[in-house]
């Protein structure tokens, strides 16, 4: 009986402890599956909490470049709707309702100031004290003059009184052949090649046109010649649009010229179209 139960006893103590192995390796496989097992849940719960922050980053963006468009596309003007003011419209932006705005008083445009009164206007400026006058040579103004026209010398300076009587321009060679060029284009027509005032439209039938030769003209200032090329003078229109500054100078270069050559030579007959009286302002 001893053996039998020893035997037993080894059994039971085989299977005990058989089926604590087991028991141990169930545990232990159960144990790595529930681990593995909750890995991969974290792995994934991971791996979707990143995705979702990834397409909400990708949202985000997209929605920032549409508003980015839209505003771009709203921001958007055509040519025909410029942000501008057009010319004689009222506009609410400033308290006169005017759109075109006053120049600021004393302001000068490029290229237009004139600081020299006598080169620009041929008139005597408040500070001139009379300058030497600069003629050129030969010149009848500088000569002798018998009583008589001495005394209309004077008449003809008090008519004259705010013109200048001196070029305010250095009188050369090249001055005179500019004005000669520019006198054949813009004064023969009425003046003639000669000064007499036989021009072509005269010679058509136009009132006679102020002859440089005449004693008149002959003792008037340089600066009447400028002061009429510049504002016109009876029927003859302004030319300051046409003729510069310089050049008005240079064709009054050459009509001394003019009137010195034919000082000694007798004047032509006049036109046979009626002659009205010459000189002054109309």
């Amino acid at each position: 009986m001893s053996k039998c139960s020893g035997k037993d006893d080894a059994r039971r103590r085989g299977d005990a402890g058989t089926r604590r192995r087991a028991d141990a390796g169930t545990r232990r496989r159960a144990d790595a599956g529930t681990r593995r097992r909750a890995d991969a849940g974290t792995r994934r719960r991971a791996d979707a909490g990143t995705r979702r922050r990834a397409d909400a980053g990708t949202r985000l963006r997209v929605c920032f470049f549409i508003l980015i468009a839209l505003g771009a596309a709203g921001c958007r003007r055509d040519m025909q709707d410029q942000p501008k003011m057009k010319a004689f419209r009222s506009t609410t932006f400033f308290t006169d309702r005017l759109s075109g705005r006053q120049p600021i008083p004393g302001t000068v445009a490029r290229g237009f100031l004139r600081s020299n009164t006598e080169f620009f206007t041929g008139k005597k400026s408040r500070t001139t004290a009379g300058p030497g006058t600069q003629s050129i040579q030969g010149q009848g103004q500088n000569q002798p003059q018998p009583p008589q026209q001495t005394q209309q010398a004077g008449a003809q300076a008090n008519a004259y009184a705010d013109d200048i009587d001196y070029f305010p321009i250095p009188v050369t060679e090249d001055v005179v052949k500019r004005g000669r060029e520019r006198y054949n284009i813009f004064c023969t027509a009425c003046h003639g090649f000669t000064g007499n005032g036989d021009g072509m439209i005269v010679r058509r039938g136009f009132r006679r046109a102020a002859s440089f030769n005449d004693d008149r003209l002959r003792q008037a200032p340089v600066g009447h010649f400028f002061d009429a090329m510049t504002n016109g003078w009876g029927a003859m229109p302004s030319y300051a649009a046409q003729i510069a500054v310089q050049d008005r100078w240079a064709i009054i270069a050459y009509i001394r010229a003019l009137q010195e050559s034919q000082r000694n030579l007798t004047t032509p007959a006049a036109s046979p179209s009626p002659t009205p009286a010459s000189g002054g302002r109309q």
